[in-house]
């Protein structure tokens, strides 16, 4: 296709703008592999498992002529028999059309916390043609800590789930990062480097994203060699799957972080050892980094993606981010430039047609480094056109309207949303209604997709069927509309009270209208306890119990409905987490006005009574099970010792994030279980310790609690306690015992 260009000179280079609506020239390569038939297949396989034998009333074809353009587009039409005919450009196209038709004319719903799918019979007739299209080139999934956050211990039933999830929202540039850390083991041991070497590089499996990122090193290692032979088989089959519905799997790139080894076997080589990271200390951090202008990293660079794609084949698009949360050495512009020039060439050196896919994030994580200078140096070492930038936090924190477009390469705008896979009701609608098509029509964009970047995932639905389905959208939908529309197929009911609750979800606690927010669970519950711990609520608390009146009321004939009890317990959930930041309030306060008995009364409460009945309530649904976790974790051991060493990655993750409590509680997660042995162990050591200060006279120090409370968080990472990974207790009894006992109290609250 040719387009128009509009030409300005910069400092360094000759800048090409392309216009919004227009597609670069050096993407047109990027297409699925396979072929009609065997998209159109894929898509019969995936209606089959989710359908069963309903899925024979659809009628499925792929015919890549549909879109001239490279812009897919499905059309659905009724045909004999009560059959619906489905035809589209690709496979991801086709199944997010039949998925379109589900949703709007079935009143059906798939997600991460179960679907919905009592379908109508005979299926609803259309009239004419019922055309889906989309004005976005590409439709993006993934961050690059989604695979430690929430990937890391799938088997392959659990990511087919997920690739047919893909399939039906429209995604068709997924990461595909599962398995490298064998082919980088194969690279460096042909360098020369021997296995104690490489076993003291690689993390353990739950912080992987960071040690490909260049973060972290050795902690929670070493990787066992089943590890790399699992991992393997199952990104064969995951991009197998991917490229059968016409996906285009991203693959890793070579960043230049290196084990230490390489200093050893290349000791002329440009090597500079990285400054700590996160509160980590330089026995996990320090990672050493090899200056891409050094003729080794072209070396190692090029051995590496020659090896992935010989191993897994490509589609062209690379991963890798150069500076993740790191400061370069040099704010030179000409050094940038040359840095992301040799990156580029290391990957063109093995596949001319690459184009590089990189994470935005650093431009928005370091400002005072990445000014306007810095950042068009960086990209444009890279040929306009042959980088693709993920705006990864643009609901909050764009940045393509800051850097006036990414200057000239292309964009895809992401929400991030969700940070550490934390859990709690949150969202941005507003933002995200809007963004997509505000990026659209700014001047000269070169907007190429829309993307969904959460670091975990199997959280909060609502705002990522929402996300996805605006990338098939020609403008912003009417929330409350939509919204409506959402509670009647989510719950295959028609019943007033769930619209009704859902709006006012949809304008409290997934309305967050804060400038640059960052959706880290803020909650006392989920942070080790002191006497300032930040309360702040961005939404009507009336809002959220008035939703949760509705749900209640209206919930004994849905119990049998998953996707309901689903939300029962996380909007019960969120309440209880509102009310332990009152009775946080009345601790403290009592504590600092040195008032005893209103501090046993409060503390009485929430320890002895409100944090049980959320143990019992959280373990009372199979979603919130820190058994499944722990058990899907040490399944993939081979022996004892490889399940001890799974099982310490996965609690410590959750919990400590560190040897010493490093990025403590980041990844918090509201578990049945967790919340028993560390929680509320925690806030039950808070109250005591206080009473006893008011008892003895003497002060809270917070330096002496730390101490003692990290003896607690530590205890439970190696309590080798096995939780149970099925739901106990009838949830419909515990949310009727826990409304009757504190909705009174949320209200008396607010007044």
């Amino acid at each position: 296709m040719r387009f128009k260009c509009i030409y300005s000179i910069a400092l360094l280079v000759v800048v090409s703008i392309l216009s919004a609506h227009c597609e670069f020239q050096t993407l047109a390569h990027l297409k699925p592999q396979a072929n009609d038939k065997t998209q159109g297949r894929a898509v019969v396989e995936l209606l089959r498992r989710l359908l069963g034998n309903r899925s024979r009333e659809f009628i499925v074809s792929v015919n890549r002529t549909l879109s001239n353009d490279n812009l897919e587009v499905c059309e659905l039409r009724s045909a004999k028999n009560n059959k619906i005919i489905a035809t589209g450009s690709t496979g991801v196209a086709v199944a997010s059309g039949i998925y379109n038709y589900l949703k709007y004319f079935c009143n059906c719903h798939v997600s991460w916390s179960g679907n919905q799918l009592n379908i109508p019979r005979p299926l609803p007739q259309l009239t004419g043609v019922l055309r889906i299209s989309t004005q976005h080139r590409f439709r993006y999934y993934q961050n690059v800590c989604t695979q430690s956050y929430s990937t890391l211990w799938w088997d392959w039933p659990r990511w087919q789930r997920e690739i047919d999830w893909m399939a039906l929202n429209g995604i068709n540039l997924p990461l595909a990062f599962t398995g490298q850390e064998a082919l980088w083991q194969e690279v460096y041991l042909s360098l020369g480097l021997n296995q104690t070497e490489i076993d003291h590089f690689f993390t353990g499996p739950a912080f992987l994203a960071w040690n490909r990122m260049g973060n972290l090193f050795q902690w929670g290692g070493p990787l066992p060699q089943s590890w790399h032979v699992k991992q393997l088989y199952l990104q064969f089959k995951i991009l197998d799957r991917m490229r059968s519905f016409g996906m285009l799997p991203v693959l890793p790139a070579f960043s230049g972080i290196v084990p230490q080894g390489i200093v050893r076997l290349f000791p002329k080589a440009n090597v500079t050892k990285l400054a700590p990271w996160s509160h980590f200390n330089c026995s996990y951090s320090c990672a050493y980094t090899l200056d891409p202008r050094d003729p080794l990293f072209h070396s190692i660079g090029s051995l590496f993606l020659s090896q992935l794609v010989k191993q897994f084949g490509t589609d062209h698009i690379y991963n890798t981010d150069t500076f993740n949360e790191m400061t370069p050495t040099s704010s030179d512009p000409t050094y940038l430039s040359s840095v992301s020039r040799a990156v580029f060439d290391t990957m063109t050196s093995v596949d001319p047609r690459a184009i590089w896919l990189m994470q935005g994030w650093l431009f928005v994580f370091d400002t005072a480094f990445w000014k306007p200078a810095q950042i068009q140096a960086l990209l444009h070492g890279v040929p306009i056109g042959r980088m693709i930038v993920l705006d990864l936090f643009a609901e909050s924190t764009p940045a393509f309207s800051l850097t006036k477009s990414f200057y000239g390469q292309p964009f895809i705008w992401c929400m991030l949303h969700n940070f550490g896979g934390n859990s709690g009701l949150f969202g941005t609608v507003e933002s995200i209604n809007s963004g997509p098509f505000d990026a659209l029509a700014f001047p000269n964009s070169t907007l190429v997709g829309l993307g969904l970047a959460p670091e975990g995932i199997e959280q909060n639905p609502v705002v990522y069927e929402l996300m996805s389905e605006l990338a098939w959208r020609k403008e912003p939908v009417n929330l409350a509309k939509w919204v409506s529309l959402y509670a009647v197929r989510r719950y295959g009911s028609t019943h007033e009270n769930l619209t009704a609750a859902w709006r006012l979800l949809f304008g409290s606690v997934y309305n967050c209208t804060v400038p640059h927010y960052k959706n880290h669970n803020k909650s006392p519950l989920v942070h080790r306890p002191s006497l300032h711990k930040t309360t702040e609520v961005l939404y009507q608390r009336a809002d959220l119990y008035e939703a949760w009146r509705l749900l209640y009321q209206a919930a004994w004939p849905l119990m049998a409905q998953e996707t309901f009890r689903y939300d029962l317990v996380d909007v019960t959930r969120e309440v209880l987490q509102l009310l332990t930041t009152d009775y946080y309030h009345e601790i403290r306060d009592a504590f600092q006005a040195q008032k005893l008995p209103e501090l046993l009364t409060a503390g009485g409460v929430l320890v002895y009574d409100l944090l049980p009945e959320l143990e019992r309530l959280l373990s009372s649904d199979g979603h919130f099970l820190l058994g499944t976790w722990l058990e899907q974790a040490r399944s993939l051991a081979l022996d004892e010792a490889e399940a001890r060493l799974y099982d310490m990655n996965a609690r410590n993750q959750i919990t400590l994030w560190g040897p010493e409590g490093n990025i403590l509680d980041y990844a918090s997660k509201e578990w049945g279980g967790l919340m028993e042995d560390y929680y509320s162990q925690r806030w039950s050591l808070f109250v005591n310790t206080l009473v006893e200060c008011l008892e003895r006279g003497r002060p809270f120090r917070q330096d002496a609690f730390n101490q003692a409370v990290f003896q607690v968080e530590k205890g439970f990472v190696f309590n080798k306690r096995k939780y149970p990974s099925k739901p106990q207790g009838d949830t419909y009894d515990i949310v009727s015992r826990i409304f009757l006992k504190y909705y009174p109290q949320a209200l008396e609250r607010l007044k």
